[in-house]
């Protein structure tokens, strides 16, 4: 038995299904069920089977479960033991980042850390979707949250401000009675919907988005104000606040890491690199960009 065939296997346990577990491994879903068919007839064990609540493991797939982990889990340490003892800065680090924060901000940072370290080869992954860090989908994640996972350890770089923003002549308009207040209905994230439906309980959207970038130019066509983090409305010559920011729409920003890497001297320079990065755009994160000017 291989280990690629036991994290096909995993990834089907952990997902439960064959569509989700193709998913997250970049596969088609025909390779997993191949592998897996493939898997049992070797085994001479029927390890998955389909009932109306969707795949649940039998007897022996729970066993060959508890054994991947292990394996799983000392792969894992053996890799961060061996990253901890080099002293070569090099080889591949894979973050992850949400779409609005990596292609705007932090890109300069990723560019600035590539060309500083280039043994080291940065491999950049966009998702909004929780990345399971404990096994190794990602090296580091850098997330927008106030409840950081209890497994994870890292480093809180700043805090990220937001606030409603609209178009300066949509703004105006509204202020000078020539318009009515219109919201952009917005679902990126649990943060903005919550957001949005406290701010606008009568949910009488007449447009919705369902990714920041969206939001942006949804209200820089002047469709109604909405939220979004200050590092992107401050930014935008087209847009201005709507209303000030309030402490309860703040975020802290966080680097997230496996506590087997956090010694690793790639991980150790990519922090520092990026403590380094946003410490000298604070106010911009937090915020205070459009007070100073």
């Amino acid at each position: 038995m291989q280990w690629d065939d036991a994290r096909i296997f995993l990834a089907v346990s952990r997902e439960g299904s064959f569509s989700s577990a193709a998913k997250r491994l970049g596969v088609q879903h025909s390779t997993i069920s191949r592998r897996i068919r493939a898997l049992e007839k070797k085994l001479a064990a029927s390890l998955i089977v389909r009932k109306a609540s969707g795949y649940v493991l039998t007897e022996a797939g729970k066993e060959l479960e508890d054994s991947a982990l292990r394996i799983e889990k000392e792969l894992i340490s053996f890799e961060g033991a061996i990253w901890e003892h080099s002293d070569d800065a090099a080889g591949e680090l894979c973050v992850t980042a949400i779409l609005n924060m990596a292609s705007t901000v932090l890109m300069p940072y990723f560019a600035r850390f590539s060309s500083a370290h280039p043994k080291i080869q940065l491999n950049v992954q966009v998702t909004n979707d929780s990345v399971r860090l404990s096994e190794r989908e990602a090296d580091i994640a850098i997330r927008q949250t106030n409840t950081p996972g209890e497994t994870l350890i890292g480093t809180r770089l700043t805090t990220i401000a937001s606030t409603v923003y609209g178009s300066c002549g949509y703004c105006a308009a509204v202020r000078s009675g020539e318009a009515a207040e219109k919201w952009i209905g917005v679902d990126c994230c649990d943060n903005h919907r919550t957001w949005t439906k406290q701010a606008r309980p009568q949910a009488d959207h007449e447009f919705y988005v369902d990714e920041t970038s969206l939001t942006l130019a949804a209200l820089k066509e002047g469709l109604g104000v909405g939220f979004l983090p200050c590092f992107l409305g401050d930014s935008d010559p087209d847009l201005e606040r709507f209303r000030e920011p309030e402490s309860q729409h703040e975020l802290g920003l966080w680097l997230l890491y496996h506590r087997d890497l956090r010694n690793t001297k790639r991980v150790t320079l990519f922090r520092e690199h990026m403590k380094h990065e946003i410490e000298a755009a604070k106010p911009l994160f937090e915020g205070r960009l459009a007070v100073a000017g």
